[in-house]
């Protein structure tokens, strides 16, 4: 896949004073120039913490991953909104009551997917996905995915996490070579049919894939 960074948004900020978090870049990144054909699409944005460690390039190429993998199951990544964020330091680890916090100031489309340094949640993931179903005490993290730096398998996991949200559903699978197994690694890359089917309907009816 090809990609093309074709736009370029000032910088803004949400907040005032030392606690200020800002927009520091907002990218349209296309993955593919080809066409797609009809469809569902995926509008994906992925924000990410300046000195979390995280880079454009790396975020990219999970996104490129993720939109192979997805296109198992009819959904096209046409393309990305990619972000960076400059917050306090107390935002770059995935923390439930400051993340809240800044999801809200950010109002960014869902779902998003947020690249942050560490967690200190517990007990601690390295990749935690946030659908409808766990988020009724954090309304604010509806429909997020937040991914720690040093993730392994990154396009993988990343991929594994939205489908979570894109189902809703928690559940794991015990089929070999399968996305949705609890360990991601490598060869765990298929979605089956029933899989598909439930994130096609469960996302539209969620309003987080539309169609082209």
């Amino acid at each position: 896949m090809r990609f093309l960074f074709v736009l370029l948004i000032a910088t803004s900020s949400l907040a005032q004073g030392a606690e200020a978090i800002s927009v520091l870049e907002r990218r349209l990144v296309a993955l593919d120039a080809a066409a797609p054909p009809p469809g569902l699409e995926l509008r994906l944005s992925l924000a990410y913490l300046d000195q979390s460690g995280w880079t454009a390039e790396s975020i990219t190429a999970a996104a490129v991953e993720s939109a192979r993998i997805l296109g198992q199951c009819g959904l096209q990544l046409k393309a990305i909104e990619l972000i960076r964020i400059a917050a306090p330091g107390r935002y770059r680890d995935f923390f439930t009551p400051v993340s809240r916090e800044l999801a809200a100031t950010l109002q960014l489309g869902k779902p998003t997917v947020y690249f942050v340094a560490g967690t200190r949640q517990r007990p601690a993931f390295d990749a935690e996905a946030i659908g409808r179903g766990n988020s009724r005490s954090r309304p604010e993290l509806r429909d997020t995915v937040w991914i720690t730096l040093g993730t392994r398998d990154l396009g993988i996991t990343m991929t594994h996490e939205l489908v979570h949200v894109l189902m809703d559903s928690g559940e794991h699978s015990e089929e070999p070579g399968n996305l949705m197994r609890d360990e991601t690694a490598p060869g765990n890359t298929r979605l089956s049919q029933g899989q598909c089917e439930r994130l096609r309907a469960v996302g539209t009816a969620n309003d987080l894939l539309r169609i082209r």
